[in-house]
């Protein structure tokens, strides 16, 4: 029987704190994303209490909160997850635009990797199927958002002065 091992911490990673913003709308769904991205961390060899979770009524609220926790400067990354759905008036298309642009803003503008998680579909039925898909989909964008967010924090700090990778 195959076993498999850990890969072992990223130098620089381990003592750095993630934020992982989670949106309670849709709970059930979006929770998936966070659990995924947790095991997935500890399977690429690091510490998942180094990543500080924090709730958020809905999407809308993400943006800000990302904003604040980056501009702490105790995070090497932040992730946000959320499920955005059409609920038959107009106001989702807008709502899902602020929300992805206002993390791009965030990362742009603070320089600290901001990952989304956030989903936007056209529609969301009611439905066991329809559901079973979504609570799927999120573990699979859990777990490549702990892939990425590895990833790009080493990319990123391969661009910055070595000064401004010191532990936090």
């Amino acid at each position: 029987m195959l076993t498999k091992i850990a890969n072992p911490p990223l130098p620089g990673l381990v003592s750095r704190r993630i934020a992982f913003i989670q949106a309670s709308w849709h709970g059930d769904i979006v929770e998936q994303a966070r659990l995924a991205f947790l095991q997935e961390m500890s399977c690429l060899g690091q510490d998942a209490a180094c990543v500080d979770i924090i709730s958020v009524p809905g999407a809308f609220e993400i943006p800000l909160h990302a904003r604040l926790l980056a501009e702490s400067g105790r995070y090497a990354a932040v992730v946000a997850a959320g499920l955005v759905v059409n609920g038959g008036i107009y106001r989702h298309e807008f709502v899902a635009h602020a929300v992805i642009s206002g993390l791009m803003q965030v990362q742009l503008e603070t320089r600290v990797p901001v990952l989304s998680c956030v989903l936007t579909p056209r529609e969301l039925f009611e439905g066991e199927d329809q559901h079973r898909f979504f609570f799927e989909h999120f573990q699979i964008k859990g777990k490549e958002a702990a892939q990425a967010c590895i990833a790009t924090i080493a990319s990123v700090d391969t661009l910055k002065p070595a000064e401004c990778l010191q532990p936090i």
